[in-house]
């Protein structure tokens, strides 16, 4: 596997507090660990985007510009961590428009990929629910993560997924199916861990 240069990232039960269709960047909070893990990766030469699903735009509960003032919030929060998006992307319709940019499709992925030249074989994703494993398996993604934060405990459940140990790490090298993630984790700092065990795993077969 080639290295590790590119981190796609779900927002709401992944880096910050899912507060339900959340408008006020007053309401943001950076999940624990989060930004920790964010700055030694960046020391590293990772680079971050956020893909993040906005049906509340869609729904009229929120406009547009409510969506990019949070976004623009959580950034200014990760900045003293050395910590910055290099692109963030977001999809602002319902299931029901059928569109092709929201997760599980694959549009945002597609626009990141044409306009940062991004490599599929060296990109994680990392979210919380069914969408976003989904999502990283269509774009032929290198790793798909799920956290156990947000709605990642009830998405593990209703995958049956074996759940991490005292480590808070899960890895299994070839998931036995596109809703199967790489990598369970317990929350962002595990992260790395779960990054070197990836990449070391040489034995590891389908176990879910």
């Amino acid at each position: 596997m080639p290295a590790l240069t590119t981190i796609l990232l779900d927002r709401d039960g992944t880096v910050i507090t899912d507060k339900h269709y959340l408008s006020d960047p007053g309401g943001v909070e950076l999940l624990h660990g989060v930004a920790e893990s964010l700055s030694s990766l960046s020391r590293k030469g990772v680079r971050f985007f956020l893909v993040s699903n906005q049906s509340g735009i869609g729904r009229g509960m929120f406009p547009q510009e409510a969506a990019v003032a949070v976004n623009e919030r959580l950034a200014e929060m990760l900045r003293p961590y050395g910590v910055t998006f290099t692109g963030i992307q977001f999809c602002p319709h319902t299931p029901e428009h059928g569109c092709t940019c929201r997760k599980p499709a694959t549009g945002m992925w597609d626009a990141l990929q044409k306009q940062y030249g991004l490599d599929a074989g060296s990109t994680l994703m990392l979210g919380d629910k069914e969408e976003d494993i989904l999502f990283a398996a269509r774009a032929g993604l290198a790793l798909r993560g799920l956290l156990l934060t947000g709605k990642g405990e009830d998405t593990a459940k209703r995958l049956a997924l074996p759940m991490p140990g005292a480590d808070g790490v899960t890895f299994t090298a070839h998931p036995c199916s596109p809703l199967h993630p790489h990598l369970v984790l317990r929350s962002f700092q595990v992260l790395e861990a779960g990054l070197e065990r990836a990449f070391s795993a040489k034995d590891a077969t389908c176990g879910i």
